[in-house]
């Protein structure tokens, strides 16, 4: 090979030469099309490797209207929850050969969403995935007549964010708490409004009785903040013996605000979260919460913008750990 040739780019026909195929296998390889032999789509994708060859997804789209680009439109991403959803968004769209372009947006501003859709439609994505669960999100985004696939990450699969939230209160249940209290998440949320919906259908069906309920905001200052409405609470006659708190942060927040106030987790009240984020095995006490499948999520989700089946995410866990315990006799 003469120096001009080492250092010319590597393009489809080395690659085609390489794996002994014609420059059209390699496209179609490289394109996904069906009706290649698994033998000769790995001669091919070898030979990608070995030369290092790097497609050019520009005249890629060109060619195939198909750019190999999955848009999120994300919100609110200092929260643990969106920022876990995009971490695994990336993981499952290298599996799948593709890339992920992001765009931020205000969830609560129609008009920012829109210029976020706008934003990823101009850079030719195959579809978008929605990390922003706010109620109006998706209706602004149905209001544009979009034509490409449009998923929501977390709103589709709404019968497993209402059975984690079922798990919580079936746990508190089996431990003989009669009254809890709930502290939920926005409510113009919609995982927030299902893991209600989760809540109250578990207590109906476990004869427990939701005694209050208050409205946070996902941080751990709303729930420290809500402490103090749920210790004046403790000295009504029904008081609850139990919480169910939406996510881990706020959980953690009515710990410390809690712990402040005398009063202790889990001896006067037991607390459960959502989501078990990577911080929860170590608060004081350890905390109890439900944990989701972000991961199969997310690949929910790809596929969804795919058109692809097989991604199913696993059922929601309850992971026991200390702040619950049996109600005080």
């Amino acid at each position: 090979m003469s120096e001009s040739e080492a250092r010319r780019p590597v393009g489809v026909r080395d690659v085609a030469r390489r794996a002994g195929v014609s420059t059209q296998t390699v496209s179609r390889v490289l394109n996904d099309y069906p009706g290649i032999r698994d033998e000769t789509r790995q001669r091919v994708l070898d030979a990608v490797a070995a030369l290092d060859y790097r497609m050019n997804n520009a005249a890629r789209a060109l060619g195939t209207r198909r750019s190999r680009i999955i848009g999120v439109v994300a919100s609110d991403t200092a929260l643990y929850g969106p920022s876990a959803g995009i971490a695994a968004l990336e993981a499952a769209a290298r599996e799948r050969g593709r890339w992920v372009a992001t765009a931020y947006a205000d969830a609560d501003d129609a008009d920012s969403v829109l210029a976020a859709v706008g934003h990823l439609l101009a850079q030719g994505v195959d579809g978008i995935v929605l990390v922003a669960p706010h109620v109006g999100t998706r209706a602004a985004v149905e209001r544009a007549a979009i034509t490409i696939p449009i998923v929501s990450l977390h709103a589709e699969p709404g019968a497993r964010q209402a059975d984690g939230a079922g798990l919580a209160v079936a746990h508190l249940a089996e431990l003989g708490h009669v009254r809890i209290a709930e502290i939920a998440g926005p409510s113009d949320w919609l995982e927030s409004s299902v893991r209600s919906e989760g809540i109250a259908a578990a207590a109906e069906r476990s004869g427990v009785a939701v005694v209050a309920r208050w409205e946070g905001d996902w941080t751990a200052a709303s729930g420290h903040a809500l402490a103090a409405e749920i210790s004046a609470a403790l000295a009504a006659p029904a008081a609850p013996t139990g919480v169910v708190v939406a996510n881990d942060q706020m959980a953690l927040g009515l710990i410390a605000g809690l712990t402040e106030r005398g009063i202790a987790v889990p001896g006067v009240l037991s607390i459960v979260g959502f989501d078990d984020n990577p911080d929860a095995a170590f608060y004081t006490p350890a905390l109890t919460t439900v944990r989701v499948d972000v991961a199969g999520e997310a690949g929910r989700a790809l596929d969804g913008v795919l058109g692809a089946t097989g991604s199913e995410p696993a059922a929601p866990r309850l992971v026991v750990r200390a702040s619950t315990a049996a109600p005080l006799a």
